[in-house]
């Protein structure tokens, strides 16, 4: 037997107790926990084989009461000794995909990021359409292009505006969007809508998100049915997904919503999250996006994407949309950042708009837990490659 330690100061304390899916040597991939610099192998640990699967999606279908009662078990486990052979050190596991992606959604939550994109795409008209402050705007995604932290990244290929006629080639305005990822739990079958109010017992938890973006391609085909191949290409997701019940203590009221909206989209307390965003570029940070400034809630995210029937499922995963605030180095897209390209920044002595390859960006993020203690996402880490 072992005892786990966790360093003074950790982002990955009992507060935290974030889920992931780890792999050592050729064994097969199963579900443990990050404590401190470890992984507890849960299967071993707790001895139940729902952790021996290579997703945490059986787990999470079982529901609010069993992620609350598992909970309440590891953090009881790791406070006193553990077998030998159910921790192992972080540098020594594979990470992988943490769950199996049913459905993807990318929402468009931020309003300092929509005021800004629709100043650069529509410089003669109101930033943000009549719509926006009524609904959270929202777009269907690729589940299978959801990848985990640490794969590359290729450059895409399409269509761009020329003159007269479009061209196709390699993306030359190559983005990234600093977002949160939020996992479903537990679904509900058709005509079967989510209140805001039960958003927590639906949502499993949140993971750091890259929503990769080809500027140009986007900018060509997003009139007049929104994006498509300027953003299905790749999406990355952080390894460790934390769990709701770990954010309650990060939740705060949103900045405020004017008008008042409809009253589905209506929260008793809302889910407004202290999360604090770094994105760094080729190793320096260019940006730090507050969650905190978002304009619409994940609660009524879900609310909104299962109002008109639409079932959910375990494994569904939707967005965010960048995070943005109301200073430029809250910023969490390159377009922001450097206006459309008209701004350049200066990154490692070298002026950057969009990325180019061999460039790697990575996301991390903490938000307030539990006890005073400060939690983390991990990071979400993508590096570009050639076009093939």
């Amino acid at each position: 037997m072992t005892t786990i330690d966790i360093p003074a100061g950790s982002p990955f304390g009992t507060a935290n107790l974030p889920y992931g899916v780890f792999s050592v040597g050729g064994d097969a991939p199963r579900v443990g926990v990050r404590v401190g610099d470890s992984v507890l192998d849960l299967a071993r640990a707790l001895g139940d084989d729902v952790f021996a699967a290579s997703s945490l999606n059986p787990f999470m279908a079982q529901g609010y009461d069993r992620w609350v009662a598992v909970r309440s078990q590891v953090t009881s486990l790791v406070a006193g000794e553990v077998p030998d052979d159910a921790v192992h050190a972080v540098g020594d596991v594979t990470l992988h995909l943490p769950f199996e992606v049913a459905d993807y959604v990318d929402f468009y939550a931020s309003e300092h990021h929509a005021s800004n994109v629709g100043r650069l795409f529509r410089p003669d008209a109101e930033p943000l359409l009549p719509n926006w402050k009524h609904l959270p705007v929202g777009y269907h995604g690729r589940a299978g292009t959801i990848l985990v932290s640490g794969t590359d990244i290729v450059r895409p290929s399409g269509q761009r505006k020329g003159d007269p006629a479009p061209v196709f080639g390699p993306s030359t305005r190559l983005d990234i969007e600093a977002e949160l990822g939020f996992v479903v739990g537990t679904g509900t079958p058709l005509n079967t809508p989510i209140a805001p109010d039960d958003f927590a017992r639906h949502v499993f938890g949140a993971v750091l998100l890259n929503d990769w973006s080809a500027r140009d391609i986007q900018a060509w085909e997003y009139v007049p049915l929104g994006p498509n191949l300027g953003k299905s290409f790749a999406t990355s997701v952080s390894a460790w997904v934390v769990p709701i019940l770990a954010l309650e203590a990060a939740r705060i009221p949103l900045p405020g919503q004017d008008p008042e909206p409809l009253p589905y989209l209506r929260e008793s307390r809302p889910w407004g999250l202290d999360v604090d965003l770094v994105v760094e570029w080729n190793g320096e940070e260019v940006s730090r996006p507050p969650y905190r400034e978002m304009y619409w809630s994940p609660a009524q995210m879900l609310a909104h994407l299962t109002i008109n029937g639409a079932s959910s499922r375990t494994g569904d995963l939707y967005g965010s949309g960048t995070i943005s605030g109301p200073e430029k180095h809250q910023r969490g897209a390159f377009l922001e950042l450097s206006w459309g390209g008209q701004e350049p920044l200066t990154v490692k002595g070298e002026e950057r708009s969009f990325l180019l390859d061999g460039d790697e960006v990575v996301i991390t993020g903490t938000a307030p837990g539990a006890n005073g203690e400060r939690i983390g996402f991990g990071e979400v880490r993508g590096r570009v490659l050639p076009a093939g």
